[in-house]
């Protein structure tokens, strides 16, 4: 389906058409049972696809990422991963938040060894510390492996947690706004980093963000979401409006991304939901 302003939409729920590795099923959360939060929620995620959903405060956003990370559970639905039904945590998938999490009194290279260590128990201490080095390269922060979360500056802090959440390898990374708190420049700098490292892992990425353009950068798609409110015809709950499929080159950089031809249709597209359709009427 196509919009007005020429960009590929589809309804929420329908699926890519690729094999699908991750499957979300009538998912609804409720506090209070005649008002939930979101429902009917399904969508899925092909293997290696990096997804990102938008939408305004408290539509729901986080609560399905915890409900996919295993820290919170769905009032009704399914969520499926290789074809196995999602209980609980597991280093099956990895996460990161927007705070980064950190244990302060342990160093970068104890910080990012203590996930390697209780994802690899048999591994010796010379094969950790290999593992943990190769991760703290990947996200340039060698000359800091030794230095505590106090001495580290919260872009530094976001990429330890970056690494440690890729150095157990899991088969999904979720990423809860993970540069909400960063200024603009850091922010930049640890976009690229990140998509730099997602097509050399292949990753699986389900990603939450407010920006629009950071979603344009990053993901293969887009998952519009609207918010639950009071309507004349009853009380609406939220969910997935629509799914956008990103048009432009996988292979796009955040210097040259405005200057691709559907950038701006890409943008307005996203944006006029936002203003006004984000809210239920």
């Amino acid at each position: 389906m196509w919009s007005e302003l020429g960009v590929r939409t589809t309804l929420q729920g329908e699926a890519p058409a690729m094999d699908s590795f991750l499957k979300i099923e009538g998912l609804a959360k409720a506090f209070q049972p005649a008002r939930p939060v979101f429902a009917d929620v399904s969508f899925a995620l092909a293997r290696g696809e990096f997804v990102c959903i938008i939408g305004h405060s408290g539509c729901g956003k986080t609560t399905i990422l915890n409900v996919l990370a295993g820290l919170d559970r769905a009032s009704a639905g399914h969520v499926f991963m290789d074809g196995r039904e999602l209980v609980g945590p597991s280093l099956e998938r990895g996460v990161v938040f927007q705070s980064h999490a950190l244990m302060p009194w342990l160093t970068v290279r104890q910080n990012i060894a203590f996930a390697v260590k209780s994802r690899w128990p048999g591994w010796t201490r010379d094969q950790v510390d290999a593992h943990v080095r190769k991760f703290v390269a990947m996200v340039g922060l060698l000359p800091a492996i030794d230095r505590k979360p106090s001495q580290l500056s919260g872009g530094m802090k976001q990429r330890v947690g970056i690494a440690r959440a890729f150095s157990i390898q899991p088969k999904m990374l979720l990423l809860d706004e993970p540069f909400g708190a960063l200024d603009a420049l850091t922010r930049g700098s640890i976009q690229d980093e990140l998509l730099a490292i997602v097509r050399q892992t292949q990753q699986t990425v389900f990603m939450i963000t407010h920006d629009v353009d950071e979603a344009i950068l990053l993901a293969d798609r887009i998952l519009l979401m609207h918010n639950g409110a009071d309507t004349p015809g009853g009380y609406k709950p939220g969910g997935i409006a629509e799914v956008v499929v990103n048009p432009l080159p996988r292979e796009r950089t955040r210097a040259g991304l405005h200057h691709l031809d559907g950038y701006y249709d890409l943008r307005n597209h996203i944006v006029d939901f936002l203003v006004t359709r984000a809210l239920a009427h």
